[in-house]
């Protein structure tokens, strides 16, 4: 089969790329950045571009973007012209090349504000019927994104899988506060209980997507490690989360104390996979259950996969504040 990868010099695209190469597929991936993993460079913003690479494509995976930690430093219409454009781009160049599926990776942060419950209130119990309420142009242009997918869907007939992933990324934290408080491992490990999917897991739902989506037609899928919360855990939550986890994972504690971790006093919000598991047949794997047996055993909290990989950062300058600019 042949497939189209976009955004193949970032991490999930090279994910992507190096699972389907050794899967055997024929892989045509695009990005702006040259990259072993890349075989056309050029910009999703220029259709002509776009549909000389679309000959003989049967699966798009769309992952190329404008990220959060883009906000910035590029505009807002850079991030319409990447976003949108871009992704209207495909869409038409599939329509005409006859592709088969098209697999979009999104973002939970199309939820926006909706993610953070109001002082005193219980977390957030995020699912796929959070009616999304974007805070910047990111969140913005990729719900428009989606919103063009499902438009494919009805009037052209195109299968198209909406996937909103949870971080992946293997950089630092975009919060100050949070990297004085705690290490970049620890807080990854943490996240696992409520917003994170390792790449590896990630790229599995995608594949998974493909597989599915003639039949689901569309669909949007929150797409994040399996949390061990329950919707009566949301209130304790907010207030003394360890105190829950340490109700469902007794030994965590002990487990931290050898890296010298703690858990956040308290969480805001929980993402919910069980949509994905059920429709899309997704088994992720890296849980916190299994981040403690990693943990356990030295190994580390990382994916083979997010090893290879590792850290590409978002630009190709520094910044006095950290790893990401602050306007």
């Amino acid at each position: 089969m042949k497939v189209l990868v976009t955004g193949s010099a970032g991490h999930l695209g090279e994910a992507l790329v190096r699972t389907l190469r050794d899967l055997q597929y024929e892989v045509v991936s695009i990005d702006i950045l040259p990259s072993p993993f890349t075989t056309h460079v050029g910009s999703i913003a220029d259709p002509a571009f776009v549909n000389r690479c679309m000959e003989g494509i049967q699966t798009v995976f769309h992952a190329a973007t404008l990220h959060k930690p883009h906000v910035g430093t590029h505009s807002r219409q850079d991030f319409i012209d990447t976003n949108i454009t871009g992704t209207l781009n495909l869409l038409e160049a599939s329509i005409t090349a006859r592709v088969q599926r098209f697999i979009f990776t999104s973002t939970t942060s199309v939820f926006g504000d909706a993610l953070v419950p109001p002082a005193g209130d219980p977390a957030a119990w995020i699912t796929e019927a959070v009616t999304p309420v974007p805070k910047n142009i990111y969140g913005v242009t990729k719900a428009a994104a989606e919103d063009l997918c499902q438009l494919f869907h009805r009037n052209q007939g195109l299968a198209c899988i909406v996937l909103r992933t949870s971080r992946f990324f293997p950089e630092e934290d975009d919060h100050k506060d949070a990297r004085d408080t705690y290490t970049d491992e620890n807080l990854k490990a943490n996240e696992y209980l409520s917003r994170r999917v390792d790449i590896e897991d990630a790229v599995s739902a995608h594949l998974l997507a493909a597989e599915c989506a003639q039949q689901i037609g569309f669909g949007k899928y929150i797409i994040s490690a399996t949390t061990p919360f329950l919707p009566e855990h949301l209130a304790a939550l907010r207030t003394d989360a360890p105190k829950v986890l340490a109700g469902l994972f007794p030994d965590y504690a002990a487990v931290y104390a050898q890296y010298g971790w703690k858990f956040f006093p308290g969480i805001d919000r929980v993402y919910v996979n069980d949509k994905a598991r059920k429709e899309l047949g997704w088994q992720p794997k890296y849980d916190f259950r299994y981040i403690l047996e990693q943990l356990r055993s030295g190994d580390g909290i990382r994916s083979p996969l997010a090893k290879i990989i590792g850290a590409k950062g978002y630009h190709a300058e520094g910044f006095s504040e950290g790893p990401y600019p602050v306007r």
